[in-house]
């Protein structure tokens, strides 16, 4: 059974950081595109990050410099260290497993992150 389970999300002021995780199992993890997504009330999913098997990184535009996606593949884990938090980062993130050769794909239930003072 797969399962993808983030953690790490919260309520957080303006400036500050949050790192969340995303433990994955029941899949082989290193043939998988690993990423984050995030959803805001009233709007799409959108793509935050993702770490390829061989290393590539890719970040949206509006979190280039702040934050950073890593992966552990001994530890089956994906992190995503999220600097500078701004308001408009509030949503809930989604962390995604993309099988290599696009036949598969699994998302995890998500984790609540609320920027505000």
């Amino acid at each position: 059974q797969v399962q993808l389970v983030e953690s790490g999300g919260g309520l957080v002021q303006p400036g500050g950081s949050l790192r969340l995780s995303c433990a994955a199992s029941g899949i082989i993890f290193n043939v998988y595109t690993m990423g984050w997504y995030r959803q805001a009330p009233g709007k799409q999913r959108e793509l935050v990050a993702t770490f390829t098997r061989g290393g590539s990184t890719n970040y949206a535009d509006s979190v280039k410099g702040r934050f950073t996606i890593s992966r552990d593949n001994l530890e089956n884990t994906v992190y995503l260290q999220m600097n500078s938090l701004k308001p408009e980062d509030t949503a809930v993130y989604y962390c995604k497993a993309d099988r290599v050769w696009g036949d598969l794909a699994y998302w995890g239930p998500g984790t609540q992150v609320t920027v505000s003072s």
